[in-house]
């Protein structure tokens, strides 16, 4: 279905945006709150949880003990720019920390989290100046005059992150919030300063973008959209300086609505995509909307990872070119899986497409889940495809100041990455299911209770399942009205043979599709989908010459990899069977595999008849256990590999 065929157009006051991290007023879907979609069980009920208990704590907790807090208090104490710490967007962490907590007040109404809340905002609002700005690095006597630094110094990115704080405030508490205030006055701020007639710069990270488009839809003020606009239409015309990395480090160098694929930094051109798409939305712009659909859709086939991690160089944290993507040398930020989410959610919503939830599902399972450490209290800022080395335990009270991390680390001295996950866990029950004039849409599957008001009535559903464990997904109604509507349930791509099942009559249904059952429905009835759910084998498309002539292995939604944990030795001299498939006994995938022993390297290593003086011995393992790629390192340093070299 297309955006320009299906688009329902609503006014603005027809969307019930409480408890929606994003809220379109015109759309082919459209999004549930976090308060219609309860999370009941399952692995994503444990993150809530963890997130919940032990993660906003522990990101809290080391902003307090690095000072970063502390900023907006020596503020107001007029202690800067001498007792200022943390890099010059460290404003943002707090700012995502505070949109964090308020998600989760509004998830659970937990009465703690909105006392963190207030406490938290109060001395952050405390630094506020009388015509709206706010930043601790920048224009007070000894610091560098504001937005002197456009390129680098983050101001309007660290707004863009105080924007969403507020907003997330606005649908969880009420616009009359006094933090909520304290937000527009910075939105103010921004469009006087930023106006048609006003600085004609853009920030080098975006991110208000996105949040200036929300801020609008939350209040109806139209300058916080136009002002949107103006950044968005002014980015790729070299209005920044020139930099090591080049223009399209910042995506200064085409135009938005010329760019074909995503190109540069990769979390900067994943906000840039977000609020670009938000912006066409809102303004019915069909171009815009299909130039950020054309660069999403080649970035996914040609510069993503299998893990739905994108960025393929530590320089410039950026894209490689097309079908350049070494395992051993990804980056794949945390912070770019999240947005690379944020853009396939809103196309989702803006097509009705399944390809879009499908890549928001890899991402979330094998970028968003591996991030974070078992406990909560350590995280990946990068995420490599092989770990060549074992790494070092970092210490639990150590800042960690390299974002390659061998493993989890408990903070970073750019710990853009924890914070960002807080705030995508506390409001991961709204990217599960949307619904239109017609029924209800489920794109990923959890133990949950999706609530939503349909032309027709309200409706009321309980899924079960242990997916991915599992690939049965039932659907009970609990609450239905009596007219007719649509239940559908997304087939993910890899889901060949996928049957649903419905009043007792089970058919075939077309993998990455949606599959639909319409009728007059009663409480208690069922629809089941069976997906089938085995390990299986993936090969890359052979323009990725990092991995000829090797081979990954999915589960559903789920990489799996080789750990040395596993191998009792180094994975580098792994190599698989490829003649059978995958192997599942009780819960545990495997494949059969030989460890080839390796010489010690003491020549040079060119100019040799193939396989002369390297290989000493070869061992056949039988059946070699494989574990979920985000669970890797959990169990202790180890080595690793995604991508296996198969016997030839």
């Amino acid at each position: 279905m297309s955006a320009d065929t299906a688009r329902s157009s609503l006014p603005a006051d027809a969307v019930d945006a409480h408890g929606l991290p994003f809220a379109p007023s015109r759309s082919v879907l459209r999004p549930l709150g976090i308060a219609d979609l309860t999370i009941d069980g399952g692995v994503w009920a444990d993150m809530q949880n963890l997130n919940a208990s032990t993660m906003i704590e522990h990101a809290q907790s080391w902003m307090e003990r690095l000072g970063w807090i502390g900023n907006f208090d020596a503020a107001v104490e007029g202690r800067l720019p001498q007792d200022r710490t943390g890099r010059e967007f460290s404003d943002s962490e707090i700012y995502k920390l505070l949109e964090a907590i308020a998600w989760e007040y509004g998830r659970t109404g937990d009465a703690a989290m909105d006392e963190r809340f207030r406490a938290l905002a109060t001395r952050v609002a405390a630094a506020q100046e009388a015509d709206g700005y706010l930043n601790t690095m920048f224009g007070r006597p000894g610091q560098q005059p504001r937005y002197s630094d456009l390129e680098w110094g983050h101001e309007l990115y660290c707004f863009g992150h105080l924007i969403q704080a507020g907003v997330a405030r606005a649908r969880t508490v009420g616009a009359d919030d006094a933090f909520v205030q304290v937000v527009r006055r910075a939105a103010d701020h921004v469009c006087r300063e930023f106006g048609p007639d006003g600085n004609q710069g853009v920030c080098g990270h975006p991110e208000i973008e996105p949040a200036l488009v929300e801020l609008y839809r939350a209040t109806g003020d139209r300058r916080y959209l136009d002002q949107a606009r103006l950044f968005v239409e002014r980015r790729g015309h070299g209005v920044l300086g020139e930099i090591w990395f080049g223009p399209q480090y910042f995506q200064d160098d085409v135009p938005v609505r010329e760019a074909t694929v995503m190109n540069g930094h990769a979390v900067r051109a994943n906000y840039l995509a977000a609020g670009a798409a938000d912006l066409a939305v809102e303004t019915d712009d069909g171009e815009l909307l299909g130039a950020v659909t054309r660069q999403m859709v080649n970035t996914l086939a040609r510069r993503t990872y299998i893990t739905g991690g994108m960025g393929a160089h530590h320089e410039g944290e950026s894209f490689g070119q097309d079908f350049e993507l070494p395992p051993d040398r990804a980056y794949s930020e945390t912070c770019a899986g999240i947005g690379s989410i944020m853009v396939n959610q809103r196309l989702l919503l803006a097509t009705g497409e399944a390809r879009f939830a499908d890549a928001v599902e890899r991402a979330l399972y094998n970028v968003v889940l591996t991030a974070p450490a078992e406990d909560g209290r350590g995280f990946y800022y990068t995420n490599t495809l092989h770990q060549r080395t074992p790494g070092h335990v970092p210490a639990a009270d150590e800042l960690s100041p390299r974002a390659a991390s061998s493993l989890r680390a408990p903070w970073y001295a750019v710990s853009c990455c924890p914070s960002n996950l807080t705030r995508t866990f506390a409001s991961l029950g709204a990217y599960l299911a949307t619904h239109d004039d017609d029924g209800v849409q489920i794109h990923q599957f959890a133990e949950s209770t999706v609530r939503a008001r349909l032309r027709q009535g309200d409706v009321v559903l309980k899924l079960r399942t242990r997916y991915p464990a599992d690939g049965r997904i039932e659907v009970e109604v609990l609450d239905t009205p009596s007219a007719p509507w649509t239940l559908k349930l997304r087939v993910p791509s890899w889901a060949h043979g996928a049957t649903l099942t419905s009043e007792g009559r089970r058919n075939d249904v077309e993998a990455g599709t949606y599959a639909a059952a319409r009728r007059g429905f009663t409480a208690g009835d069922v629809v089941v989908l069976d997906l089938p759910l085995h390990a299986r084998w993936s090969y890359a498309d052979p323009r990725v010459d990092a991995v000829r002539g090797q081979v990954a292995v999915e589960r559903g939604p789920v990489v799996m990899c080789a750990e040395s944990v596993d191998l009792g030795t180094d994975v580098s001299g792994l190599q698989v069977y490829t003649s059978e498939p995958p192997v599942e006994e009780d819960g545990d995938v495997y494949v059969r595999a030989r460890v080839i022993d390796l010489a010690e390297p003491k020549e040079w290593p060119f100019g040799r008849e193939p396989g002369t003086g390297v290989v000493t011995g070869v061992e056949e393992r039988g059946l070699v256990r494989l574990v979920p790629y985000h669970s890797w390192a959990n169990r202790g340093p180890s080595t690793m590999r995604v991508w296996m070299p198969v016997v030839g």
